[in-house]
């Protein structure tokens, strides 16, 4: 075989392979964004639910509960606290309070509630985005960082990152909507995902408060 004969059958095999090499390079790219994808969506249905049992804990009083530190006619603003554009591009935060049950109360992070992680008789819950800290030099930024908060056994405020990947945290309540279910506050909570570089996906939850009027 001469050498032209060589460099036109070389030539008819790129010809042949170089779709097929461009193909598999695009699929391996969209399974990739859709792993990435799937983790988003599993945080993000994480932490949204983290924040709908802390909203339907808030101002949660056991009934045969006699605690003298709490007042009674404490008002729902108090067991419930949102702050406006408090946090990473100008996210909201929240801060639940309520008494402890006779079952097995747990904090954002899993940390089991018990009578010292309580301040004046009522356990704290507090959800914040933040900037990224201790990042890797030379590595993409990916959103801020979901900070969770709760009481230690000593009575004092600790912050925990729950996940990375934050774009945007936004809490609305729902006036209208808590017309029509009397003895409820409706809230609608968006959470904003990303990667950092390609990719962004917004999730929306609502959820009703079961122990505030």
């Amino acid at each position: 075989m001469s050498l032209l004969e060589c460099l036109i059958g070389i030539a008819l095999s790129l010809t042949l392979i170089a779709p097929l090499i461009k193909n598999s390079g695009e699929l391996l790219s969209k399974q990739i964004a859709y792993e990435k994808t799937q983790l988003l969506a599993q945080d993000a249905n994480r932490a949204l639910e983290l924040m709908g049992r802390a909203i339907r804990m808030a101002g949660y009083v056991h009934p045969n509960a006699f605690i003298e530190n709490i007042n009674s006619q404490a008002s729902g603003e108090e067991f419930l606290q949102i702050q406006k554009s408090v946090g990473y591009k100008g996210s909201d935060a929240l801060t639940i309070k309520h008494q402890l049950s006779r079952g097995l109360d747990m904090d954002c992070i899993g940390n089991t509630l018990t009578l010292d992680r309580t301040k004046k008789g009522l356990a704290l819950q507090g959800f914040l985005v933040d900037r990224q800290t201790s990042i890797p030099k030379g590595s993409r930024i990916s959103g801020g960082s979901l900070i969770c908060q709760s009481l230690d056994r000593q009575g004092r405020l600790q912050s925990t990152t729950l996940m990375n990947g934050i774009h945007h945290l936004a809490i609305e309540e729902l006036t209208e909507q808590a017309k029509k279910d009397r003895g409820v506050r409706v809230f609608k909570i968006k959470l904003e995902m990303t990667d950092g570089a390609h990719l962004y996906r917004a999730f929306e939850r609502t959820f009703a408060t079961r122990n505030l009027l």
